[in-house]
């Protein structure tokens, strides 16, 4: 797990106490994430959870006819699995690789050793969890009252969110996919913010050229879900964050509680 490849670019697992990782670490298998791969199934047992570094997963609801449209995105920021260890062994959702890369999978019943320890790995999961929760329900707000180029722009902003730079690989049509919309309503979404000078879209890729642009097009789902991801409320060595009267670790942009535990700065630090 050395090289371009670290664990710790995945901010769950960079969270956690050196204890707690180093029990973990043995067990945690770095596995490719291809473009269109399917982690899981509808329906489906959970034999692995993932946890993405430099990939990208769209959590899908599939309806009876075939039809679909993305419920959440998980990337660097989280875990692939939640239903395990909030009760379930299978998953009500297809989870879809959205941006190719790399992650770590861990076998489930590990997961399960640790979390059952009910120590800072139970609270670290039911924190991103309610973060997930919130992602959820932002998302379906947001396709019911808000335009399709809002959505388009708070799409583009929680993957660019998750990237390491403003390039995307995504053609109009997986997009539409994802928002469970027509093509042609992408088409003309992103016309739109391409004759706004926010985007260049290109033959299956778009690049973000004017972030700002795109923050002050967007709807407030946004910023709702950005505030609640574990990204923005995580736990860093460089004093970004303040400790509440409690001596728990506070977000210095959202003022929540952050239940991720101070550890060594080496691990912390990115």
């Amino acid at each position: 797990m050395s090289g371009m490849h670290d664990p710790n670019q995945n901010y769950l697992l960079a969270a956690l106490l050196d204890a707690e990782f180093d029990r973990l670490a043995p067990h945690l298998e770095l596995v490719p994430m291809l473009l269109g791969d399917v982690l899981y199934e509808s329906g489906g047992k959970m034999q692995h959870v993932y946890f993405p570094t430099t990939s990208i997963v769209s959590l899908h609801y599939v309806l009876e006819n075939g039809g679909s449209s993305e419920i959440a995105g998980v990337g660097n920021e989280g875990v692939l699995g939640i239903s395990l260890f909030m009760g379930g062994d299978t998953t009500p959702s297809r989870a879809v690789v959205q941006t190719g890369g790399h992650g770590y999978r861990l076998k489930s019943h590990i997961l399960m050793e640790e979390f059952n320890r009910a120590g800072p790995v139970l609270r670290l999961l039911l924190r991103y969890t309610q973060a997930l929760i919130t992602q959820m329900s932002q998302t379906a707000v947001c396709n019911r009252h808000h335009s399709l180029e809002q959505q388009l722009c708070r799409w583009l902003l929680l993957t660019v969110d998750r990237l390491p730079s403003n390039e995307l690989t995504m053609t109009q049509e997986l997009i539409a996919n994802m928002l469970g919309v027509r093509r042609e309503g992408v088409t003309e979404a992103a016309g739109k913010l391409q004759s706004e000078g926010f985007i260049r879209y290109r033959r299956g890729h778009i690049t973000v050229l004017d972030r700002a642009g795109l923050e002050g097009a967007v709807c407030e789902c946004y910023d709702v879900v950005k505030k609640n991801s574990p990204a923005c409320c995580r736990m860093c060595a460089s004093a970004k964050a303040g400790r509440g009267a409690d001596g728990n670790a506070t977000c210095c942009t959202c003022r929540s509680f952050d239940v991720y535990e101070i550890r060594s700065p080496a691990r912390c630090e990115r």
